[in-house]
């Protein structure tokens, strides 16, 4: 049997007819390279926003499921005119929507997860010499219900019809180039890089890099699923491969750089330091799926046995906080609740930092030296996180990402010592 590469192409790869026409095209190289192709599609353009809109006029309060049958109308779109387009120049391409395709996920509604695919449907078309094209985001649960996967479904579906079908490589087709060392808009002289393992690529999501949504990469680490981020437009470009690391060679101490806007601080103060208080805290967020991410308890004071437990949160998680300790506080015992949205996570993501003593100290220097305080630290073995102030977010993206020579002039030079090792 051919080897399989799976293709995935967003939103902005299939905007309209033009772009649908190069995507056949981009298949088509794939093809003529004697690989049998199974593409995932995302809705063209900004169709889901505007389907949203419209649900939003006849309902502000849409019922999930409505809502998911409604969206689920944008990939079927896409993925019907992409096989019409190769169709158009002689090959056999065939359609599929998530039930044809066979991709059955639990069953909730705007965030369901896949747990399981049934392959041979794709693989038949594959044996008949088609071009199989799959609506991304979307699944069937029990009874035939339409689901959908919530933020970076698409991505989700295309690693996971590869793992089912044990494809040679996933390809993630979208408007960058491959996987930075830093966003290039706030650093214009950041790295495209060749390699990248799933681990770093894992954190980068989770720390403000948007190139790939965590959900797909933890599939692909999962099933080891070779993955390549690529352009839809530069496809002489081979992007940046994403790899198990024990497959890679670990060149560089710090892989790379991101900054997070998404969150907010919180404090609450003067909590009683009595076992269980923390546990109660935070097992009723989890109980509301509120997230939680860097974590700081302050010593207990002596003269009322209290301490502050600050922690992070995502802005949209914001007024369910509030309701959790509109409900919690008085058990607590708390004595007022700080809320501080104007801050940045600034994180430094490297599997070059296992055992490597020194980083977090250049990190913690090159900080103070631009004049930016640190107001929390978290850490794990390939990455360290710092809270800022939001206004010295880029700042910090840039001299860090310096501090560590990332720089496209400079990155060809490092070998994987820290600077002052040179």
């Amino acid at each position: 049997m051919k080897n399989i590469i799976v293709q995935k192409f967003g939103g902005t790869s299939v905007a309209d007819t033009d772009k649908i026409k190069n995507v056949a095209n981009v298949i088509l190289k794939e093809k003529a390279k004697g690989n049998a192709v199974v593409v995932i599609v995302s809705a063209m353009g900004h169709t889901t926003d505007h389907l949203l809109k419209l649900a939003d006029e006849v309902n502000k309060s849409p019922n999930p499921r409505e809502l998911d049958m409604l969206l689920s109308t944008g990939e079927c779109v896409s993925a019907s005119l992409l096989a019409m387009a190769l169709q158009a120049t002689g090959n056999k391409a065939v359609s599929l929507n998530a039930a044809q395709a066979k991709i059955y996920t639990e069953k909730v509604h705007g965030s369901a997860r896949i747990v399981d695919i049934k392959p041979e449907s794709i693989l038949q078309h594959i044996n008949n010499d088609e071009i199989v094209i799959i609506t991304g985001f979307q699944g069937i649960a029990d009874e035939n219900e339409i689901t959908t996967l919530g933020r970076g479904g698409s991505d989700t579906s295309a690693v996971a019809v590869a793992a089912a079908i044990k494809a040679e490589r996933c390809d993630i087709y979208t408007d960058v180039e491959g996987v930075y060392t830093t966003d290039p808009r706030i650093v214009p002289n950041a790295s495209r890089l060749e390699e990248i393992s799933y681990d770093e690529m894992l954190e980068l999501a989770r720390v403000g890099a948007n190139v790939m949504h965590p959900r797909s990469v933890e599939t692909a680490k999962q099933y080891n699923v070779p993955l390549r981020v690529r352009s839809s437009f530069k496809t002489d470009n081979l992007g940046t491969l994403i790899l198990g690391v024990e497959e890679m060679e670990i060149r560089r101490t710090v892989t790379g750089v991101a900054a997070d806007l998404s969150q907010l601080r919180v404090v609450v103060c003067d909590v009683p330091d009595v076992p269980g208080n923390a546990g109660k805290l935070f097992e009723r967020l989890a109980d509301d799926d509120i997230s939680v991410d860097m974590i700081i308890q302050s010593y207990a004071r002596k003269h009322n046995n209290t301490n502050d437990i600050a922690f992070t949160i995502y802005k949209n998680d914001l007024d369910r906080f509030n309701n959790v300790m509109d409900e919690i506080k008085s058990e607590l015992g708390c004595s007022n609740i700080f809320i501080d949205d104007k801050i940045a996570k600034v994180s430094i993501v490297g599997a070059g930092m296992i055992d490597r003593p020194g980083i977090a100290a250049l990190m913690f220097k090159t900080l103070a030296d631009s004049d930016i305080n640190i107001r929390m630290i978290s850490t794990s073995e390939i990455k360290i996180s710092c809270l800022v102030d939001e206004a010295c977010a880029k700042d910090a993206v840039k001299a860090l990402h310096k501090a560590f020579h990332l720089d496209s002039d400079e990155i060809a030079e490092v070998k994987g010592t820290l600077p002052d090792e040179e």
